[in-house]
């Protein structure tokens, strides 16, 4: 590879590499990996094996047992595919690993004879059993590491196995071919290490060529572990470097609000609540009032547990706001949330006043104001004259309030629920809403987020967690209900039982794969069968995201006023729908579902003073649901349940499109490299006090750049 620059090669280098660059990679080859997304010399660097098989650790072929499971090395000697009398495909191979010769049957799976040609080197998994006298394997798991006929590389003792695709046909040992002359030309001038000395010897990791060799071309599974210790580490380094970058960014560039903390308002709220506060909730108040009344803008993260009161912490948040003539901003995900937590906001702070400026009446009432796309035009302009003017105190809307056209004359607080990201440009936007100074953001979340998860997803704000329940809430027993269409029954005789005695309940429908309008058609086709079967008789409402929001809030009312026994919904209602008399919830193929999103829509029942009820309807037919259905029922702990869904379903499935950014980790795993994590946010803050702006770490700061796109083109100016 010609060099661009004097020393070593840099990451941006090889990204900038395309992968036909390599003669071992023809047009073809080229266009199939492509299809897999390796499309530069870092793509094909980066496409890390997913196991490593130890060869001086396989089974003799003629050590192996009938009945045992093993891993055998052999080189095919024949191949012949053939039909069954039934036209199913038959394909039979015998390899020879010199020790004896195994027979390998394949069923439907033609294809095989083509992967399989004479001269193929591969390690085959299986059972073995014995069919005519011979043993045999019957569709074994294969690994294709060589092939002589087509130049394949005789492999060391530790064989890497590729990720590949079948329908792109990538073989492992085409890959290996590929990633060994990519070693090579890399091999020539050295990859450029991003750390210094200091840090390799005080963190024992090896340098990056030494890595990329490692994980690839290993001589011993030690080396390989130390190669993956390293770029385990550097992974995780680039996300918090750009994180701590970003946090220290806002705080020494932005002008903050200093807040009133005398808490007059706040103090006068809290006497009027019907309840006393928790010690969490009170702790996070605390928190957020410290940090209101410090010169640097707020941006602060508040999970709690479903009901666990954030609605209460987020109104005192918005006092402190309120009581040093600032307005506050209230954003919800969607137009059903956003009203149900302006119903909310009036009802508590009712009766709360502020002194009327220019006013000979000397105090008002504090004024709420709800602003969705469904608020008319007159609506709209009495409520803009209010905020002009410095009447309005808070607005509650959706997230489309950053986005309108809300004159805030004064825009002090913006309580943002729900919203997993908020970034850079929502920054400025806000910024833009108070021309003085930059307002304070407290972003809420009532999905717990397990400790290591959060110091990536959410690594540049603070926390404060609420893991206390109010007193009044009342336990939520949780039970599996398989197929049986006897157990079926007796789940909806409990629910016919509830209603009969006044209460309400929930069925919410599987999710389905695809557009929204897939799941409406689902939905409605269960509420009418439930018209007519199970449910026949009951007052039933329909609720699911294609609706028109007029509609949608039609629908809600009348449940919330008890016009209906029963709400027939999608997943729309998996936040904020709060109706203390709900005690029965009904989850269809509750096995689809993560178990954050199960605890989220199980806590739309338990919110008063009735003992609650939650039947999972389900036929869970892998470990992984088992092990949800199982976690869901034995417990109510939010922040136990988060754990448990990242450690069975991994970071990518939990948290997707949320990370944003995030979801590069090819070799890191949370919560198993929890250690790494921690160890890496200690070298970026020690990196960053040092060389605020990375001018003496250049690979490091292109690194977070590549990683972070245009969001991090602010963090290291100094």
């Amino acid at each position: 590879m010609a060099a661009t620059e004097e020393g070593g090669i840099t990451l941006r280098e090889l990204a900038g590499r395309p992968v036909g660059d390599l003669d071992s990679v023809g047009p073809k080859l080229e266009e199939r990996l492509a299809d897999m997304g390796l499309c530069t010399v870092l793509d094909v660097l980066q496409h890390y094996p997913r196991r490593w098989v130890d060869r001086t650790k396989r089974a003799d072929i003629a050590e192996l047992k009938i009945g045992e499971e093993a891993t055998v090395f052999g080189e095919v000697r024949r191949v012949h595919g053939r039909r069954t009398r039934q036209g199913r495909a038959l394909v039979e191979v015998v390899v020879h690993d010199g020790t004896s010769l195994l027979n390998l049957t394949f069923f439907n799976q033609g294809w095989r004879e083509k992967q399989l040609g004479v001269g193929t080197e591969a390690a085959f998994f299986g059972k073995v059993d014995v069919y005519r006298g011979k043993r045999q394997m019957t569709n074994p798991v294969v690994d294709v590491v060589g092939n002589v006929a087509d130049g394949g590389e005789k492999t060391g003792v530790i064989v890497p196995i590729y990720p590949q695709s079948g329908k792109a046909e990538v073989y492992t040992w085409q890959l290996r071919k590929v990633v060994a002359e990519a070693l090579r030309r890399c091999q020539r001038r050295g990859l450029a290490e991003p750390l210094d000395a200091a840090v390799l010897e005080a963190h024992k990791l090896v340098d990056r060529t030494a890595a990329y060799k490692g994980i690839h071309q290993p001589e011993t599974m030690a080396e390989q572990q130390t190669a993956r210790r390293r770029l385990i580490f550097d992974e995780f380094l680039r996300m918090q470097t750009g994180l701590v970058a970003r946090k220290r960014a806002i705080e020494a560039t932005q002008l903050g609000i200093h807040h009133d903390a005398s808490r007059a308002l706040v103090s006068a709220f809290h006497g009027r609540l019907p309840f006393p506060l928790t010690d969490d909730q009170q702790r996070a108040i605390d928190e957020i009032t410290q940090d209101m009344s410090s010169a640097a803008p707020m941006h602060r993260l508040l999970q709690g547990d479903v009901g666990s009161g954030k609605t209460v912490v987020a109104l005192s948040a918005l006092l402190v706001a309120v009581q040093g003539g600032h307005q506050g901003a209230f954003m919800a995900p969607t137009e059903v949330l956003a009203e149900q937590h302006h119903l909310t906001s009036l009802r508590l702070l009712e009766g709360l006043t502020v002194p009327a400026h220019g006013s000979l009446l000397g105090d008002r009432p504090v004024r709420v104001e709800l602003l969705t796309n469904r608020t008319s035009a007159a609506d709209r302009r009495r409520i803009a004259s209010g905020l002009n003017g410095g009447e309005v105190d808070i607005v509650v809307g959706t997230h489309a309030l950053l986005y309108g056209d809300a004159p805030f004359s004064r825009l002090g607080l913006a309580v943002i629920d729900e919203q997993h990201r908020f970034g850079v440009e929502q920054r400025s936007l806000l910024r833009d809403k108070n021309r003085d100074a930059v307002p304070d953001v407290l972003v809420m979340t009532a999905t717990p987020i397990p400790r290591t998860a959060a110091m990536l997803v959410y690594g540049d704000l603070d926390k404060s967690e609420l893991r206390e329940m109010p007193p009044g809430r009342t336990p939520i027993t949780t039970e599996v209900i398989g197929p049986n269409p006897l157990e079926r029954a007796r789940a909806y005789e409990v629910l016919r039982q509830e209603v009969g005695e006044g209460r309400q309940a929930y069925v919410v429908c599987p999710l389905v794969e695809g557009s929204g309008k897939v799941e409406a058609k689902a939905a409605t086709e269960e509420y009418e069968r439930l018209q007519h079967e199970d449910l026949a008789g009951l007052r039933l409402g329909l609720l699911h995201g294609q609706m028109p929001s007029k509609e949608k809030e039609a629908v809600m009312a009348a449940f919330r006023d008890h016009e209906l026994d029963v709400l027939v919904a999608t997943t729309v209602i998996e936040v904020g729908v709060d109706v203390a008399n709900a005690a029965v919830m009904m989850i269809e193929d509750a096995d689809r579902f993560g178990l954050s999103q199960l605890h989220q829509l199980r806590g739309r029942v338990g919110r008063g003073e009735h003992a609650s009820r939650c039947f999972l309807l389900t036929d869970p037919q892998t470990d992984d649901a088992k092990e949800r259905m199982a976690a869901m029922a034995a417990s109510t702990d939010g922040f136990f349940l988060a754990e448990k869904d990242l450690e069975i379903r991994g970071a990518g499935e939990v948290f997707g499109e949320r990370q944003s950014g995030f979801s590069d980790l090819k070799l890191g795993r949370i919560p198993r490299d929890e250690d790494a994590v921690i160890e890496t946010r200690r070298v970026a803050e020690a990196l960053l006090d040092a060389d605020t702006d990375l001018a003496a770490h250049v690979q490091l700061r292109e690194e977070v750049e590549d990683l972070l796109g245009d969001s991090v083109e602010f963090l290291f100016k100094s």
